[in-house]
């Protein structure tokens, strides 16, 4: 007779929960890296349910222990209550999921010390025979360590704890970590230089993410500018972010440590001795599958720590350890015989070897070099037709707006590659703006966003300083339809020339209005949704006016019915995007209206930007243009809240926190230039 599955629960629940604790942190331990470069919207979610549960398995499990009464028959069962403790403590490579995570230390604190009690209580109760006994004590010392450690890094990933911690450290005293390293050895670009320059201006970022003013120290000021120089900023900043990401999301701030390294070295001995204890204690007493279950979760837990003392001592963060410890055996034993440098290799490639999809083992600390894109001209012309609307958006409709603005978001949203052309400009840009002083002494950009660009060319009449709007997202809304109706009717922006530039143009412009819908936190000023959704749905009546019409056939019907995302690069969608571009530049309103507000500021523009293509003052329209977007897209990086760029690390980062780090290694430079040239002078 085959068991319900409650007399299955009644009598296998507990086991049932500790295998289930296990698999989670295996789950945990392979995908937690996926979130340093963005990962599928999927995989996100299934990491944050392994997350949760993995917590919350973990924490029934120990409860269920204390409270049944059936550990006095198999005594066996409670000595699972370390390894509960083991598994509350996580894998190093996640701690917090979520910034939030980090501020609520206190109240996993108070959780720590609630469930290590608990743990005492269930061995005390219920280990009576001195072999396990001992071997229990062993690996209690593990779990609750482990534990601890888990709540002290939470500690230290909050931002206010970053802040008190960096106010007691001395300055920069990296300069010295790779003084014979190159950034190109043979002609090819040296990753491990790049990672350990970026370990030595670490400071730069950590200061600049709590809004902590960088320590200028005579000796190493210099130093730390050479270094800034010498490298491709680009990859420079997307290492020192992968950096940052550790410290907030991960066990870094504790593993590297005297402490953090002892209890990774003491520990799989702790665990091995512990199993040996376990493998000579009379069994014949207790249940074999309880026996086999006691197996696994020593194989489970020898694995994680012999995988985190392997990944701790080939950690980057380790060499970072060396250069500065006060031990100068220690440094001249690791360092100067290349022994570290060996040990890294060898862990290195074993990442390279079981990295779960594979790819190159230094990918995990770049950017992804896409851009979100999101564009309202793509959307108003495919929200409105209900014989094009997929089958989900059908569903989302009828279940409510909340649901309804979710799947617009979702399917009319889409990624592009970051273009070559466009990080060289910006680039430039960033050079521009601190070699003509436009930066105040924090930093911070001077001039209103778009305003300096169009000052130094003598354009700032009175349609585009309406353009520029009171509000930055108010300016985004404004500048991307018009740059969308000026892209349709612009004879330069056909001209192979320009070519580069109008790809850069849109691109930014998707980007910024991607921002501004998906991630409007990563903006500086108030929000603006009640304009953009007003303005969407006045270009819905315009584009619906055309009265134009989509004839499917059956296959078409079908696979569109069932499609989740609409392609932005078809035909019949981009010649969508320019009909209704044209339909808007004919509209002929004037001043605010509720039902079309900023929409006669937006053709204003367009005819204004169209004129000056007759103009001989501006030789290139839509370098211009590009030239404004781009001036939008640092200043949104420069103003906007730190904690939010911070909280952008865990989803892969964005531009915009990019540019805003850059500005930061600008300013660095340009304060060290500046105290330089005063004391010549002096």
């Amino acid at each position: 007779m085959v068991a319900s599955p409650r007399d299955l629960w009644n009598h296998w629940s507990i086991q049932i929960l500790v295998l289930f604790s296990l698999g989670w942190q295996i789950a945990l331990f392979l995908f937690a890296g996926i979130r340093r470069r963005g990962g599928h919207p999927v995989q996100r979610f299934l990491l944050w349910v392994a997350y949760q549960l993995s917590d919350y398995t973990a924490t029934y499990a120990l409860g269920h222990l204390s409270l049944t009464g059936a550990l006095r028959e198999h005594a066996i069962v409670a000595f699972w209550a370390p390894f509960l403790l083991l598994h509350l403590g996580g894998p190093d490579n996640i701690t917090a999921y979520s910034l939030e995570d980090n501020k609520l230390w206190k109240r996993h604190l108070l959780s720590a010390i609630l469930q290590v009690s608990g743990a005492v209580y269930v061995l005390y109760e219920h280990i009576a025979e001195e072999g396990l006994r001992l071997a229990s004590v062993l690996m209690f010392a593990v779990g609750a360590v482990k534990y601890a450690e888990r709540t002290v890094a939470l500690m230290r990933g909050n931002l206010d704890s970053i802040r008190g911690s960096v106010k007691k450290q001395p300055a920069a005293m990296h300069g010295h970590f790779h003084p014979q390293d190159t950034v190109e050895k043979y002609g090819e670009f040296d990753e491990e230089s790049l990672v350990r320059r970026a370990h030595s201006l670490f400071y730069i970022c950590k200061r600049a993410i709590v809004d902590y003013p960088v320590m200028r120290d005579d000796e190493h000021g210099q130093d730390s500018t050479e270094m800034i120089l010498e490298v491709s900023l680009w990859q420079l900043m997307e290492t020192e972010l992968s950096l940052m990401y550790d410290m907030l999301y991960t066990k870094a701030a504790v593993i590297h440590t005297c402490f953090g390294y002892l209890v990774r070295l003491i520990s799989p001995f702790a665990i091995v001795a512990s199993l040996l204890l376990f493998i000579f204690i009379d069994k014949e007493t207790h249940r074999r599958v309880d026996v086999n279950i006691t197996y696994i979760l020593y194989g489970g837990a020898l694995f994680m720590e012999m995988t985190s003392l392997l990944n701790a001592l080939g950690s980057s963060w380790t060499f970072a350890f060396l250069s500065t410890t006060r031990w100068d055996w220690l440094r001249y034993a690791a360092l100067c015989n290349k022994r570290w440098d060996r040990l890294r290799r060898v862990v290195a490639y074993l990442h390279h070897l079981v990295r779960v999809g594979g790819g190159s083992r230094y990918r995990s600390r770049r950017w992804s070099h896409t851009m979100g894109q999101y564009n309202m001209l793509h959307y108003c012309t495919g929200s409105n037709s209900a014989r094009t609307r997929p089958l989900l958006g059908s569903l989302a409709k009828i279940a409510g707006s909340g649901l309804n603005e979710l799947w617009n978001r979702e399917h009319y949203s889409w990624e592009a590659d970051m273009p070559g052309h466009l990080k060289d400009r910006i680039f430039e840009y960033m050079q521009h703006i601190h070699d003509e002083d436009f930066v105040n002494s924090l930093g911070m950009l001077k001039n209103k966003w778009g305003e300096e660009t169009l000052h130094s060319r003598g354009l700032f009449n009175s349609r585009l300083t309406n353009s520029l709007g009171v509000e930055f997202q108010e300016c985004i809304i404004i500048w991307h339809i018009a740059t969308e109706v000026f892209l349709a009717k612009s004879e330069q922006a056909k001209e192979k020339k320009t070519r580069d530039d109008v790809k850069a143009v849109k691109v930014i412009s998707n980007y910024m209005m991607f921002l501004l819908v998906e991630q409007p936190d990563m903006l500086p000023g108030l929000p603006q949704n009640r304009l953009y959704q007003l303005t969407c749905e006045s270009l819905v009546k315009t584009w619906g006016s055309t009265d134009r019409r989509q004839d499917m056939n059956l296959c078409a019907s079908l696979k569109n019915l069932f499609r989740l995302h609409d392609d932005p690069k078809s035909d019949l969608r981009v010649s969508d995007r320019e009909e209704l571009a044209k339909e808007i530049y004919k509209y002929e309103g004037k001043g605010f209206t509720y039902e079309a507000p900023r929409l006669s500021y937006v053709t204003d523009l367009a005819k204004e930007l169209l004129a000056m293509e007759k103009d001989d003052k501006v030789k290139s329209v839509p370098e211009l243009v590009l030239k404004v977007w781009t001036d939008i897209l640092v200043y949104a990086g420069n103003k906007c809240s730190r904690r939010f760029h911070a909280e952008k690390l865990n989803s892969g980062g964005e531009l915009t926190t990019i540019l805003w780090l850059m500005a930061e290694h600008f300013y660095q430079v340009y304060a060290t230039e500046l105290i330089k040239s005063n004391k010549m002078e002096k």
